[in-house]
């Protein structure tokens, strides 16, 4: 089998009808900047990624792949993966500008769709594929999308006794970020009132704490039972997300803004994380993501994959890896695809298709495509 073709595209789909905001970001649209790579046996992979919907910069890595990485595609064996992970990341021009963001981005989508490409070639759902199980394993999920923070507080504590009460979800999950974090725990507490003991409620900062702001606030959060504080620091910063690690009782979970395996490993060799949340989309794909996980398996820590809305793509590698038992759920573009990820009482239904989830709908291409130029 050869690579014949790759061809790049952009979708921009609606979030949740309005504007939803954390502590760092507001946006109205997900963008799947992303690649199918066709095949001279017919069969053909897709992969994307995941972005804010800002069109210059979707065109930056659609770019990439149509002008740095196409050329290095052709004519290749996609069964080939870890060789063209390879000669795609060492490639000189790609490497000296960008070993993280755009190009990783890119990366990301043209692996996700090797192994797309893999999981079809075999007639398994990817899941199957990597974990040889006839079976999955259960995997529990928990709902962020109705926890923004800029939300009223009154429309998140009854999003999530909806979420828990009506349609089964075990856990959900806060924003929190707030110019004054006296509002957070307010928030926090409402929605634990609400949702009652024995519920997961996660929260997360995306970045936005400072460290005596989290070590003062931590204590108060722990008092709500809270399962973990996400990304309660500045992404980079090892040193403090260590100390916070080792002063505070409630566990961190962060990983989503890591773009690769060494990055998680510097983070738990400090051990500044214990729940950790590799994403496919900054990893450059299935291939480092699995690194990812193996290396927390190692250090016995549990992964909770993050989503970004790359549900489809994580169902299948959380369904395959043991250090994986949970995983986030935002619906935002299931719709795209021909087997959306789907909850029933509180875990996730087992894909079944051939593949990594991610074939596209005619539909959703015709609706949310926007021009590569």
């Amino acid at each position: 089998m050869q690579i014949v073709s790759v061809e790049p595209f952009i979708l921009h789909v609606p979030v949740t009808g309005q504007e939803i905001a954390d502590s760092m970001h507001r946006l109205t649209h997900w963008g799947v900047p992303g690649v199918i790579l066709h095949t001279d046996s017919g069969l053909s992979g897709c992969g994307y990624s995941g972005t804010h919907a800002h069109l210059p910069t979707d065109r930056l890595i659609a770019g990439f792949i149509a002008q740095t990485a196409a050329p290095l595609l052709l004519g290749e064996d996609p069964a080939r993966i870890e060789h063209l992970w390879k000669k795609i990341y060492h490639f000189p021009p790609a490497q000296w500008v960008g070993r993280a963001g755009i190009t990783h981005l890119g990366l990301g989508a043209i692996d996700v769709a090797l192994w797309d490409l893999r999981a079809k070639a075999a007639g398994k759902p990817l899941w199957q594929l990597m974990s040889a199980q006839a079976e999955a394993p259960k995997l529990e999920a928990y709902n962020t999308d109705g926890g923004w923070l800029n939300l009223a507080r009154e429309t998140v504590v009854a999003n999530a006794k909806r979420f828990t009460q009506e349609e089964g979800f075990r856990g959900v999950k806060l924003k929190i970020g707030k110019p004054d974090p006296a509002e957070d725990l307010a928030r926090v507490a409402a929605v634990r009132k609400a949702i009652g003991p024995g519920v997961k409620l996660m929260v997360d900062a995306n970045g936005k704490w400072p460290l005596q702001t989290a070590l003062e606030w931590c204590p108060r959060l722990r008092e709500l039972d809270v399962y973990w504080i996400e990304e309660p620091l500045w992404y980079d910063d090892i040193p403090a997300h260590a100390e916070l690690a080792a002063r505070s009782e409630i566990p961190v979970a962060l990983g989503e803004q890591l773009y690769s395996f060494h990055d998680f490993r510097n983070f738990i060799r400090a051990g500044a994380v214990r729940f950790v949340q590799p994403d496919v989309t900054r990893l450059a794909g299935v291939t480092e993501w699995k690194q990812v996980a193996d290396l927390a398996a190692e250090h016995d820590l549990p992964v909770a994959a993050h989503v970004g809305d790359m549900m489809q793509v994580h169902l299948h590698t959380s369904l395959a890896h043991p250090a994986c038992a949970i995983l986030e759920y935002i619906p935002w573009i299931r719709r795209c695809f021909t087997e959306p990820a789907t909850v029933q009482d509180g875990d996730f239904v087992p894909p079944q298709e051939p593949g990594a989830g991610t074939t596209l709908t005619a539909e959703a291409i015709e609706k949310f495509a926007q021009p590569l130029q």
